[in-house]
Order: structure tokens, then C-alpha cells, then sequence
């Protein structure tokens, strides 16, 4: 494949990736939208941190993060998720591209162990958007990463955990190197779910270790 050289034809590309087939409210599922994603596949491109590199996508779901850094020149692509919906999914549509040297791994993060060596990692957990979501599961991730050693790490975030956050990553010996911020559309897809949409203050932190 061509390799993208315009962050709207990225955008373009990742918005034909499907969302969740049957999103479960126990794992906080929500889909990337593809401009935020491309938004942030494209800086970190700009940093470096995609191009000839190997890339994990822990909580992969549809595998927006797996699909645009292979879309983008990464050298290989891993995805993980619990949901074989989800992977299924990101597996039709990463064939419909294709895509090589990309792989979805059903199972959960905490047994994931990669054959390769991992530059990048992208996550996008359940960071405790609702009331009734389980707390710390970003954190649980973010620990994750670090025990996989990538260069680089960029994380999802609630937005009001920042000043917490710094300090949790400079105790985990990751140095925050850029912070960036998005309004991250939550849509009307659980029974609970009172408005058609609700954007979100998130932020996506940028950590190398």
C-alpha cells in the first residue's frame, strides 16, 4: 500500500475502521473517533515514533492505533484486546487494506507477552468516563507498558486526573515529554446513557522511559 502522506487521508482511511460490533459497559467501550486518532498517529509520526518502528495497541478494541501505524510506516503492528468481536472486526478491516505485519491477540493485557520488541505503545483504556466504571484501569495499563519497555508511551487520560497522573508516571520513572488534549465524543450507546452526546475532557500524555 501507498504509504499516507496527508493527515486527512489518514483521518479518511480510519473512519471506514467499524466500531465496536457489541460494545460491553463493564469494559468502558468507546471508539477512538479517527480525528482524534489521526490527530495523534500523525504527531507522533512527526516525533519519530511510528515510521520503521514496532507498535502495540494495548485495548486495541477495533484496532484504530494498530491499523494508522501501519498505515503509516510502521515496520509492525500488534493489537490486544478482550473482545473478539472487536479483534474480528479490526481483522476484516486491516485485510481489506492490505495490510501485512499486523496481528490481534485475544486475552487480557495483563497476560500479554510480545515476540518482539516493542519501540511504541498506544492505549486508550477505560479511564473512568461513568460513575459506575471500575477506577485505576488506565493505571493498570500504564504498567502494563512499562513492563514491555517501548521508547515511547502515549496513554488516554480523564483530563482532571492530570496533576495525579504527573506524579504517578514520574513514580513509575517515566518522563512526560508532551501532554495533549482532546474533546472525546461519548455517544448514546448504553441503556444508561441519558444524551445523544457527551463530550469528555481527556488528555493524552507522552511518555518515554
Amino acid at each position: 500500500m501507498k504509504k499516507i502522506t496527508r493527515k486527512k487521508h489518514l483521518e479518511m482511511k480510519l473512519q471506514q475502521i467499524p466500531s465496536h460490533p457489541n460494545p460491553d459497559v463493564n469494559f468502558e467501550q468507546y471508539t477512538t473517533p479517527s480525528v482524534i486518532a489521526s490527530d495523534l498517529i500523525w504527531n507522533a509520526f512527526g516525533f519519530g515514533d511510528i515510521d520503521n518502528r514496532n507498535v502495540a495497541d494495548l485495548g486495541c478494541g477495533t484496532g484504530i492505533f494498530a491499523i494508522a501505524s501501519r498505515l503509516m510506516g510502521a515496520d509492525r503492528a500488534v493489537g490486544i484486546d478482550i473482545d473478539p468481536d472487536s479483534l474480528e472486526a479490526a481483522d476484516v478491516y486491516s485485510r481489506e487494506l492490505g495490510l501485512d505485519n499486523i496481528s490481534f491477540i485475544c486475552g487480557d493485557i495483563s497476560d500479554f507477552e510480545c515476540d518482539v520488541e516493542i519501540d511504541t505503545v498506544f492505549q486508550n483504556p477505560p479511564f473512568g468516563s461513568q460513575k459506575r466504571a471500575k477506577r485505576g484501569q488506565d493505571l493498570k495499563f500504564v504498567k502494563k507498558a512499562c513492563e514491555l519497555n517501548p521508547e515511547v508511551l502515549y496513554s488516554f487520560h480523564m483530563a482532571s486526573s492530570k496533576d495525579f497522573l504527573i506524579d504517578f508516571y514520574s513514580e513509575n520513572n517515566l518522563d512526560i515529554t508532551h501532554v495533549f488534549r482532546y474533546e472525546f465524543p461519548i455517544p448514546k450507546i448504553y441503556e444508561f446513557h441519558t444524551k445523544e452526546r457527551t463530550n469528555v475532557d481527556v488528555i493524552v500524555i507522552r511518555a518515554v522511559l
